[in-house]
């Protein structure tokens, strides 16, 4: 057993420190699903390479030992139950794994998926500081496992200041909805934009304000045409004041 502060490890390390084909898959690795170090992808390994054993040696087994059907369907079960597997596999499924497939049930890639934080990153370090919670339990292990019935109860803590949406440190994306935080920014960019096309009906109203004014050239116009019919009158008086001179003069003659 040995001392608990020197406990055995839970992972295996490569038989070659040095291969660049491994070294490169494990780097992709690191930065798709922001692990601290390699020692991550090793234990998901070392866990994967404990299933496989075990379907291998029940594959074997199926035709002699009837002990290993039973065994073979607890297996399956407890790969259904943790979401590596879909229902209705068989131990042939189980050889097809890789290493993403345990990699991606661990609870940072689910908070990363789950919307909860916007990097795979910041998810790592919001399960540290004890701000994601499993069934409203705090669990500040990234590589903990989450099962089937547990994916969809993964959150914040109640006491996080994370749950109000005006945090800073929330993602982009709101939990459980596609709409962007950004959108209030979005808004006062569009509000800028807009103020301009109203100030434009605004200086076309002004005009049309200006607009009634011209029409009042054409009411002096009118206030000076009764003045130059007035005139006209004097006119018209005069030249038939001129006429009937003209006629008197003529019957005097």
């Amino acid at each position: 057993m040995g001392k608990p502060k020197f406990s055995r490890k839970k992972y295996e390390t490569p038989s070659h420190p040095w291969e660049m084909e491994r070294i490169k898959e494990e780097n992709e690795l690191i930065k798709k699903y922001g692990l601290k170090n390699k020692r991550e992808i090793w234990k998901a390994e070392t866990q994967l390479r404990k299933y496989r054993g075990q379907a291998r040696g029940l594959l074997a087994k199926i035709g002699i030992d009837p002990q290993s059907k039973k065994e073979s369907d607890q297996l399956l079960i407890h790969l259904n139950r943790m979401n590596i597997l879909p229902p209705n596999s068989n131990l042939d499924d189980v050889l097809t794994l890789d290493t993403e497939a345990i990699l991606s049930r661990r609870l940072q890639t689910l908070t990363y998926l789950k919307g909860l934080a916007s990097t795979p990153n910041q998810a790592r370090q919001l399960i540290i500081h004890g701000h994601v919670a499993v069934n409203d339990k705090k669990v500040t292990i990234p590589g903990y496992l989450v099962t089937k019935e547990e994916e969809s109860n993964i959150s914040y803590i109640a006491n996080s200041p994370l749950n109000d949406t005006m945090h800073p440190a929330r993602p982009r994306g709101e939990f459980g909805t596609g709409i962007p935080f950004k959108r209030t920014g979005k808004t006062e960019e569009s509000e800028k934009v807009k103020i301009p096309a109203e100030e434009k009906p605004k200086e076309s109203n002004k005009e049309g304000e200006k607009k009634p004014e011209e029409p009042k050239e054409p009411a002096e116009e009118k206030t000076d045409k009764p003045e130059d019919a007035v005139e006209e009158k004097k006119d018209l008086a005069t030249s038939e004041k001129e006429t009937k001179e003209e006629t008197e003069k003529k019957e005097g003659a």
